[in-house]
């Protein structure tokens, strides 16, 4: 669908909810929505899509409560931002929007996580995507090192650039709509993709010529991958046949960061089939390479502890590798970072480390 095909959709949408608050009003009603309760209670497989997905649990919110008669009012507000926005042709930041939310009275936010959470929420009410609403984060953070080539719109037009020529030693910076009608990808000779957790380790492989060596495009995620660049990855594995690795620390946390990019993460699970990449692999750094690579090791804080065991009842993580990994894991009560096999020296990584596990798991 064509940007503004989807930006009139999300309008109509929008103005759909607004109308639904005025007519339950104007029938002397209490107006209220129900949504899907957003938890990993709630998270399903999705056979079609491969994905998990919210499931049928919802939650109703009421204009009985102060608390909600506020939501449903700044909900009101933001539709109305929303649609100025998008009939002056006009984007914003969702940190802009919180700090917007000042002249609303009693309906401003009291903290972007506020503001957050109601542009996901009018999401699954709308099924509507937040960039068809205009709405961006402040910054990705991710950026794309590898033989590929992105035709993407700029101020002068549209503007193909290769991303090992054309860029710097930072690589591509992903922008926040990674849509074919204004982002074209063309993989050239790129046999697969590898998403990496922290920057250290993606500047370590493009320092050490691995993208060229093998092939293969580095994305950085930056921590927690934002939508762009999970879009990104989708779109490189599905509409390309590139196969996805994911690389990261061995921790709690980063085994989060894969599930994000493989099964959905839950706060996107109403979109899960647009964002997640069902077939990517994980490549490390596991439980199993702390013991069979002697990496150094830190110890595992009470907080990791929970986080390990929260994601032993998580659904995602519910098959027999997770289990094993992260069972060892607690057993021996330790993690590891990725830049722990610098251990062996710089090289070690794209020598030794990489093309083992990629030969095992016959994408090298």
């Amino acid at each position: 669908m064509a940007t503004n095909d989807r930006h009139k959709l999300a309008l109509d949408s929008l103005t759909g909810v607004v109308e639904g608050i005025y007519d339950q009003l104007d029938g002397g009603q209490i107006p209220a929505m129900s949504l899907p309760m957003r938890s990993k209670k709630n998270i399903e497989f999705d056979t079609q899509h491969n994905v998990w997905k919210y499931g049928d649990l919802r939650t109703s919110r009421s204009a009985k409560t102060v608390n909600g008669a506020v939501m449903m009012l700044r909900t009101v507000y933001t539709a109305d931002f929303i649609n100025e926005m998008i009939r002056d042709g006009k984007s914003s930041t969702l940190r802009e929007m919180y700090y917007i939310s000042e002249g609303w009275n009693n309906a401003k936010f009291h903290s972007q996580d506020e503001s957050n959470l109601l542009a996901e929420d009018m999401e699954t009410i709308t099924g509507c995507m937040r960039e068809d609403f205009k709405l961006r984060p402040e910054e990705s953070g991710a950026h794309v090192f590898g033989d590929v080539n992105f035709t993407t719109s700029t101020r002068k037009g549209m503007k193909t650039m290769n991303c090992i020529d054309d860029v710097s030693e930072a690589g591509f910076a992903v922008p926040y709509n990674v849509e074919e009608d204004n982002f074209q990808i063309d993989p050239g000779n790129a046999k697969f993709v590898m998403a990496i957790e922290t920057g250290g380790m993606y500047a370590r492989l493009i320092e050490n010529g691995f993208p060229e060596k093998h092939d293969c495009v580095l994305v950085h995620l930056s921590g927690q991958p934002a939508r762009s660049t999970r879009r990104l990855i989708k779109r490189l594995n599905e509409e390309h046949n590139l196969p996805v690795t994911v690389f990261t620390d061995g921790d709690p946390w980063s085994f989060r960061i894969f599930a994000s990019v493989a099964y959905g993460a839950i706060k996107t699970a109403h979109i899960s089939e647009y964002l997640a990449t069902p077939t990517a692999q994980f490549i490390g750094i596991t439980a199993s390479d702390i013991l069979n690579y002697n990496l150094p090791t830190d110890a595992l804080s009470d907080k990791d502890t929970g986080a390990l065991n929260a994601e032993l009842t998580d659904p995602r993580f519910a098959d027999e590798f997770w289990t094993t990994e992260i069972q060892a894991m607690l057993a021996m009560k330790k993690k590891s970072e990725q830049q722990a096999l610098a251990k062996y020296g710089l090289d070690y990584v794209t020598d030794h480390y990489l093309p083992e596990k990629l030969t095992d798991m016959g994408i090298l």
